[in-house]
C-alpha cells in the first residue's frame, strides 16, 4: 500500500510539473537515486527564492505607497519564506553528501533538521505578524485603498497556490518532510494574502478597518500551523514508530520464502530520506539444512534492499519443529498469553528437561502501553503453565516492541 501510494503520488507530480523536472532535473524519473533526490531538492530551493524574492519586493513597494502594516508584513512573510528556501537549498546538498568515517549512515537527516528550521522560521514570522497586528488594533491608522494593492495580491496568491501545488507534489515524489512542509507555509501565504486581499476590500467600500484584525486571525493561524510542522519533523529525528503498513509489507515479504516459520523483534532505523537500515529475527526450521536457510536469508537481504531500499540484517532463529510436544506447546502458550494482553506474543521456545523439573525457555514480546511490572508479568505466566503443566519452570527473556510486526 505504502509503494502504492508512492506510486500515485511520483505519477501526479509528473503529470503536473514534468517540463520543469525533465528541464532541471537530470535523470528525473530515478528519484529513488541520492544525486536525483538532491537535484528536486535543488530545483524546489531556487523556485522558492526566486518566486519569494520577487513577491517580497513587490508588497514592500505596495505597503511603502499606501501604509498597509498588513501588506508589509505579507511581505516579510515572503521574505522568511525565501529563507526558508535558502535552508532548505543548504539542507538538501548537505544530505546528499556522501558518507564519511565520521559519519558511516551518511547525512540525509541534515534534510529533517532543515524542515525544523522551516518550521521554527514559520513560526518566528507567526508571532511577530502577531505582534505588530495587535499594535495595529490598539493604534489603527488609515490604510490608503490601490487598485494595484488588489493587482499585486491577487497575482501573490496565484503565485503562492503555484508553489505549494509544486512543493507539495515534489515532497510526495521524493518523501521530503521538508518540502511537505514548505508547501504548507506557502498554503498558509496563500491565507494570509486572502485575508490582506478581503480586508483591503472591505474597508475600501464599507468605511471598516480590518487590517489588524485579520492579521491576529491569520497570526494564530501561521503559530498553530508551524507548530504542527515542527512535530512532523521532529519525529524522526527522535526515533518514530514505523509505519505499520511498511512493517506488514516487510513481514509479508519475509514470510513468502520457502522455509520461513514466522519473524520477530523488526527493528527500523532511519537515518534521513533513503537511508534506512532494520534487523529482523527470521524462524527457520532447526531439522533444515543451515547452508540452504543461510541462503534463504540472503535472499531475503538482497530482496528487501532491491524493492524497499531498506539495508535488512536477518538473524536465523532454528526452531524444533518435528517434536509434537513442543509445537503443541508453543500453540497453546501463544494462545494463553494473549489472554493477558492481546498483543503479547513469545517466541524462540524450547525446553530443557530436568530430573526434578523442566525448565521452559522462551523470550516475551512486550507491547508498548502495557503497564504490568516484569515481575508480575512473569508470575501470571509462569501460574498459567504450572497450573497446566506443575513439573514445569519457565525462564522468560522479555522483549520490547519496536515494531508493529506480529512476533
Amino acid at each position: 500500500m505504502v509503494a502504492f501510494l508512492r506510486r500515485a503520488a511520483r505519477k501526479r507530480g509528473f503529470q503536473l510539473f514534468t517540463g520543469l523536472y525533465k528541464t532541471f532535473v537530470k535523470d528525473y524519473q530515478h528519484t529513488e537515486r541520492p544525486a536525483v533526490r538532491a537535484s528536486y531538492g535543488k530545483l524546489a530551493g531556487i523556485v522558492g527564492i526566486i518566486l519569494n524574492v520577487a513577491l517580497s519586493a513587490s508588497k514592500f513597494l505596495v505597503a511603502a505607497l499606501t501604509g498597509s502594516l498588513a501588506v508589509a508584513a505579507d511581505a516579510v512573510n515572503n521574505l522568511s519564506d525565501a529563507s526558508s528556501s535558502v535552508v532548505s537549498l543548504v539542507g538538501f546538498r548537505m544530505s546528499g553528501k556522501p558518507a564519511d568515517a565520521e559519519h558511516p549512515f551518511g547525512h540525509a537527516r541534515s534534510e529533517y533538521l532543515s524542515g525544523l528550521i522551516v518550521a521554527v522560521l514559520i513560526i518566528v514570522v507567526g508571532v511577530e505578524l502577531f505582534r505588530g497586528s495587535l499594535e495595529k488594533v490598539l493604534s489603527p491608522t488609515p490604510v490608503t485603498f490601490s487598485w494595484v494593492t488588489v493587482g499585486v495580491l491577487a497575482a501573490s496568491i496565484l503565485v503562492k497556490l503555484w508553489m505549494a501545488a509544486f512543493n507539495r507534489a515534489t515532497g510526495r515524489l521524493i518523501g521530503s518532510e521538508t518540502l511537505i512542509a514548505t508547501a504548507a507555509d506557502s498554503r498558509n501565504d496563500v491565507i494570509t494574502t486572502s485575508a490582506v486581499l478581503v480586508s483591503s476590500l472591505i474597508a475600501h467600500y464599507t468605511g471598516v478597518h480590518l487590517d489588524g484584525w485579520m492579521g491576529l486571525a491569520v497570526a494564530v493561524f501561521i503559530v498553530f500551523s508551524g507548530i504542527g510542522i515542527v512535530k512532523s519533523t521532529l519525529d524522526p529525528l527522535l526515533g518514530v514508530a514505523p509505519d505499520p503498513q511498511f512493517v506488514r509489507e516487510i513481514e509479508q515479504h519475509i514470510l513468502k520464502y520457502p522455509g520461513v516459520l514466522n519473524t520477530h523483534d523488526l527493528l527500523i532505523h532511519d537515518y534521513g530520506p533513503g537511508r534506512r537500515f532494520g534487523s529482523v529475527h527470521v524462524e527457520v526450521a532447526a531439522e533444515d539444512d543451515a547452508l540452504d536457510s543461510h541462503d534463504v536469508i540472503d535472499r531475503i537481504e538482497r530482496d528487501a534492499l532491491k524493492e524497499f531500499n531498506l539495508h535488512l540484517v536477518v538473524h536465523m532463529d532454528p526452531i524444533v519443529t518435528d517434536d509434537e510436544a513442543i509445537g503443541d506447546l508453543r500453540s497453546w502458550l501463544s494462545e494463553q498469553v494473549k489472554t493477558i494482553h492481546r498483543d503479547l506474543t513469545i517466541h524462540d521456545l524450547r525446553i530443557v528437561p530436568g530430573p526434578t523439573h523442566t525448565n521452559v525457555i522462551f523470550d516475551c514480546v512486550v507491547p508498548p502501553g502495557l503497564n504490568i511490572p516484569s515481575d508480575q508479568l512473569r508470575g501470571r505466566i509462569s501460574q498459567m503453565v504450572t497450573k497446566v503443566y506443575p513439573t514445569f519452570r519457565c525462564v522468560i527473556t522479555f522483549d520490547e516492541s519496536f515494531s508493529a510486526v506480529p512476533g
